[in-house]
């Protein structure tokens, strides 16, 4: 079984664990299933949204894609998150990556 299959049965098994959520994300951007490895962050972003790491990945997705706005839109989210939250070293990941796009 590959790491994929590996990933997909733990979903199964827990449909909402964050932490495999994420790491399934990955490992699709892994295997250049972008478009996948976007629904299955923005799903857990909607249902987890203080799931700090996944804001960086899904922009970044959105970077490499093209898409200014949307990528610009979840690291601003996710800066407030991890403000909130008093994160502070994933806020200031977040606002390096920000302002390296906007700059």
């Amino acid at each position: 079984m590959d790491r994929l299959e590996k990933l997909l049965e733990f979903l199964r098994q827990n449909p909402k664990d964050s932490f495999v959520r994420h790491a399934l994300a990955m490992e699709y951007v892994k295997l250049d299933r972008v478009a996948e490895a976007q629904q299955m962050l923005e799903a857990l972003l909607n249902d987890s949204p203080d799931y700090i790491g996944s804001y960086y990945q899904l922009a970044k997705i959105l970077e490499r894609k093209g898409d200014t706005d949307g990528a610009i839109r979840w690291y601003e989210q996710g800066i407030r998150y991890a403000r909130q939250t008093g994160n502070r070293h994933a806020m200031s990941e977040l606002q390096s990556a920000l302002d390296e796009l906007m700059y």
